[in-house]
């Protein structure tokens, strides 16, 4: 069969409903300046769905330092990958920044989250090697693992039980090759807004050896008193043994970091394959994200912001009888019942006549019959914002029970 043929018969989970989707459910365009209030086909919606918590994206301060980096440097410079022409001393001077921030010796900064974590998990382990990790854990580390020639056992969600239990078979099969073991979880989980058992994962220490490897991109900026992440939330920063996080969340930009001991650090650096044989990051970027860690440490005003808005929005959603979930983040699942296309009938309806913009998440990536919208609050929301989600969301509930949008045929061009 021709290559291009198969790709058509077999479009994918996803790529199967394109005809419908793309441009509406799938690859909108949001547009304007980034703000809560943005337009989407032609109009103004209130959004829902920017990783923008500290509201730095438009930050003035940052816009300035964002082009005047950009006048000085331009986007080529520095040239090359790191390891043969692209390094600089503003890129060290970040990382050691980075390092003091996040309590950690070493930090090496990278072009990407995705792909940066998939290529250090495949520079960590080999075949030798055994990885124990949480099965919520983000695609980019499964994709990681999938790369990975190490040995794999999984563990449910937050089962600290069960996690030992894996721990038990990750000794027994470390000891009959020889090999270490890496234990993988989240600080915070991006789509259900609750965080990874960190406390009891570092207490399973004291009976295995193992290293902690903890992916905290929604938790970087956004938990614990200084905003340190999740680690400083639980208390645990220090037990992390190689602390990641993503300059995409609370900072609003590109790239990513990864700190931890300098010995381990060192050696990512000349072997982590997606940083040795890419381009660095442009120093405008690098310059814009030492401005946006600079205000992350010195401008608490930003987190406590953030969360006099999370706060109202999940107390008042749950005030009003919707099921969050078990958030512990400014991640905010709703869980609705109904099919999926109810689900669609309900959000042509939330975009078209109450001009409210969230991302939803159906079946199979939820169980059937049940609809996920997933908000995420920042600094610049307002509580007005608040109260006309909340409003808006009692009456599609309403319609929701009603059966309403499973009889509805809402136009819209899509």
């Amino acid at each position: 069969m021709d290559l291009f043929e198969k790709l058509q018969s077999n479009k994918g989970p996803l790529g199967q409903h394109a005809h419908i989707a793309h441009g509406y459910f799938a690859f909108p365009k949001l547009e304007g300046e980034i703000k809560p209030r943005m337009r989407f086909r032609g109009k103004e919606v209130l959004t829902w769905s920017l990783n923008n918590y500290l509201g730095l994206a438009n930050h003035p301060d940052i816009r300035r330092v964002d082009t005047e980096a950009t006048a000085q440097w331009g986007l080529a410079y520095p040239m090359g990958a790191r390891m043969m022409s692209g390094n600089s001393n503003i890129i060290e001077q970040f990382e050691a920044q980075l390092s003091e921030f996040v309590g950690k010796e070493d930090t090496m900064v990278l072009n990407y989250g995705y792909q940066g974590i998939m290529s250090v998990i495949d520079a960590l382990l080999d075949r030798k090697d055994v990885v124990v990790y949480d099965s919520e854990c983000h695609a980019c580390i499964i994709d990681g693992l999938r790369m990975s020639l190490a040995k794999r056992f999984v563990f449910p969600h937050n089962d600290i039980a069960n996690c030992e239990k894996q721990l038990e078979r990750a000794t027994k099969w470390a000891e009959k090759t020889g090999g270490s073991i890496l234990v993988i979880t989240e600080g915070v989980f991006g789509m259900l807004g609750d965080q990874g058992n960190l406390k009891d994962i570092v207490a399973l220490k004291e009976k295995f050896q193992f290293r902690l490897l903890v992916d905290d991109a929604h938790g970087f900026g956004t938990m614990g008193e200084k905003g340190i992440g999740t680690g400083e939330a639980q208390g645990v920063q220090a037990e992390i043994d190689l602390y990641f996080s993503t300059f995409a969340k609370s900072m609003a930009s590109v790239g990513a970091f990864i700190s931890g001991e300098e010995r381990a650090i060192s050696y990512l650096r000349y072997n982590t394959r997606s940083q040795i044989y890419a381009k660095t990051l442009p120093m405008p970027i690098v310059v814009g994200n030492m401005k946006r860690l600079e205000m992350l440490r010195t401008m608490p005003e930003l987190k406590d912001q953030l969360w006099t808005v999370v706060n109202a929005l999940q107390n008042g959603l749950k005030e009003r009888g919707f099921n969050i979930g078990k958030t512990e983040s400014p991640v905010t699942p709703v869980f609705l019942s109904g099919g999926n296309n109810e689900a669609a009938n309900l959000i042509i309806d939330l975009r078209e006549n109450y001009n409210i913009f969230c991302s939803v998440v159906i079946y199979p990536v939820v169980p059937k019959d049940v609809i996920m919208l997933r908000l995420i609050p920042t600094a610049s929301h307002t509580l007005d914002d608040v109260k006309t989600t909340i409003e808006a969301f009692e009456q599609i509930s309403d319609k929701l029970k009603s059966g309403f949008y499973a009889n509805a045929e809402i136009n819209v061009s899509l």
